[in-house]
């Protein structure tokens, strides 16, 4: 790879993903342990629950159907909250009340990419979620997160209101899923090798020199 040519990383996963909430964490934390490599990011959409309708559902209802009822999620609530909170994240399962279909999460990502704020877009949408218990299904929720990150308010809800990117989303998503990526976040590193899981920043670091230094790359 040439010097001048950033290294491109596209992050497959899911708003609602919480070990994408902690990976995408740690990514950025080896971002940090090679400062001089240029790089180029890009959130890619992913449907973790593919099955919940476009108005979502109670998280009652959720954690019942994926888990078998509520008990039985909350050993895997206190693991993911503790390596949440080892990254400085908060993970709040108790504020969480509804499920959402992610796929208007998606288009804003999509939509702040455009003003390369795609990443700051995504961390908001997840804060909101993770550590808030944001209801994301709500429109009005959606447009101040994007306001928030200096997307047009009035823009966003139309265009919400709207089916403007949605079979670019469900394309983009269905094409992850039959390139085989199974489990999220999914981190392809210059096209060439993919790394699934929150893995740590150091490993993660590790491949980001590799593919800039053309380096073989084997998969773990």
């Amino acid at each position: 790879m040439s010097d001048n040519q950033p290294v491109r990383i596209d992050v497959v996963s899911d708003v609602v993903c919480p070990w994408c909430f902690i990976g995408k964490h740690r990514l950025e934390a080896a971002l940090k342990l090679k400062p001089d490599i240029a790089v180029e990011v890009h959130y890619r959409p992913y449907f973790l629950n593919d099955w919940i309708p476009r108005e979502g559902i109670s998280r009652e209802e959720y954690l019942t159907t994926k888990f078998g009822s509520v008990e039985r999620y909350k050993g895997i609530a206190q693991r993911v909250g503790a390596a949440a909170a080892a990254e400085g994240l908060v993970y709040d399962s108790d504020k969480m009340k509804r499920q959402p279909n992610t796929l208007d999460c998606h288009r804003l990502i999509h939509w702040a990419e455009a003003i390369g704020k795609s990443a700051a877009m995504k961390q908001k949408l997840m804060d909101l979620y993770f550590t808030q218990g944001a209801d994301l299904t709500q429109f009005d929720t959606l447009v101040q997160a994007a306001s928030d990150v200096g997307l047009a308010a009035d823009t966003v809800r139309a265009d919400l209101a709207s089916d403007k990117d949605v079979g670019l989303i469900e394309q983009e998503a269905q094409q992850a899923k039959e390139a085989g990526i199974e489990g999220v976040p999914c981190f392809v590193f210059g096209g060439k090798f993919a790394v699934s899981g929150a893995q740590a920043p150091e490993y993660l670091a590790d491949a980001i020199e590799r593919i800039a230094t053309g380096k073989s790359v084997a998969a773990e």
